[in-house]
């Protein structure tokens, strides 16, 4: 008995240390990049990591630095010699009721791939909140492959704190949701430049599945955005939204190409593109819709250029300058 509670002694100060090397790790190349955002604060990481009952993993380059799992919820990791691959698994008919925590980062080196295998099986539910941090010039590689088995839900949120530095962001997904289920995606930008952006994810789903897909960025400089979001609606009742807002001013570029496939009867689907340009940016939209069955439905909408001038004159009769005015509107649509 006396050596089962020195155990748990040992395993328990083991945890603590290894979540104070984590946090200490994080804060110092938060602080030797010169960024002024605190990324413990944003995303309550110090929280998150001394709870025992929030799964996380926490990867600097090709290095795990921290990770935590918890009942019904499976995680395999092996070092690559540029990553880190990842293996997730939530088990039949959990629900993993505090949201995941993932941290990448890259302090040192040039580049990092993390190639993702996620598995949510029939009636599962799960809640991942992902933050890249990239506080100088660097290449971030991120390949997924996704099932989501029936009646089973997976919410995926992308938050990424960059730098001033130019940097390269790949992040490619191929998703496969099973009858009932549901997928839910978020990519946002926080803080920094984008450098060059290239979104690729490609979602199918089939009966009474749900698709929803969003993706928010602002390119400034010679930066470059491109995003490629398809959905195929191939169950019946199935359905599917791609959302996309999108700033560029200086010189920066985007290019959003969205596309909708709605194969089953009584499928519906939605593609809604903004993007806005100041400056010399260049946006480009391209919507694409396909229907094969005569039961199913899709629309789309898109809106390239300035500001709404209406809402642009009201801002500034309320005392703001134009620029500040455009940047109330930008933060409006990043909301």
């Amino acid at each position: 008995m006396e050596w089962l509670l020195k155990k748990e002694v040992l395993i328990k100060l083991f945890h603590i240390l290894k979540i104070n090397v984590c946090l200490a790790t994080i804060k110092i190349y938060l602080w030797g990049g010169k960024m002024s955002v605190d990324l413990v604060k944003i995303a309550e990481i110090d929280e998150a990591l001394k709870d025992n009952e929030t799964a996380h993993l926490v990867i600097d380059e090709n290095k795990v630095l921290s990770e935590n799992i918890v009942k019904g919820f499976y995680m395999k990791t092996a070092e690559l010699k540029e990553g880190v691959e990842v293996k997730i698994i939530v088990d039949e008919g959990v629900i993993i009721k505090k949201p995941v925590h993932l941290c990448f980062g890259i302090t040192h080196g040039m580049k990092q791939k993390i190639k993702m295998d996620i598995e949510i099986r029939d009636e599962a539910k799960i809640s991942i909140l992902s933050h890249c941090i990239l506080p100088k010039e660097s290449k971030h590689i991120m390949e997924a492959k996704i099932h989501i088995g029936k009646k089973a839900e997976y919410n995926y949120i992308e938050k990424h704190i960059h730098g001033v530095e130019y940097i390269e962001v790949y992040s490619k997904a191929k998703i496969f949701i099973e009858e009932e289920g549901k997928l839910k995606t978020d990519f946002e930008l926080l803080k920094g430049r984008i450098g060059l952006l290239d979104v690729d994810y490609e979602a199918k789903g089939e009966r009474k599945s749900a698709i929803e897909m969003t993706t928010k960025a602002r390119g400034i400089k010679n930066d470059v955005i491109k995003v490629k979001e398809i959905g195929y609606l191939n169950g019946e009742k199935s359905k599917g939204v791609l959302k996309s807002r999108i700033a560029v001013m200086n010189n920066a570029k985007a290019e959003i190409y969205n596309k909708m496939v709605a194969n089953g009867a009584y499928s519906r689907g939605h593609v809604d593109c903004k993007e806005i340009i100041k400056d010399n940016g260049v946006a480009t939209a391209i919507p694409v819709v396909e229907v094969s069955h005569p039961k199913a439905h899709v629309t789309h909408e898109a809106a390239i250029g300035s500001v709404d001038k209406k809402q642009l004159e009201t801002l500034m009769a309320h005392g703001l300058s134009e620029d500040e005015a455009v940047e109330l509107i930008i933060e409006g649509m990043m909301s």
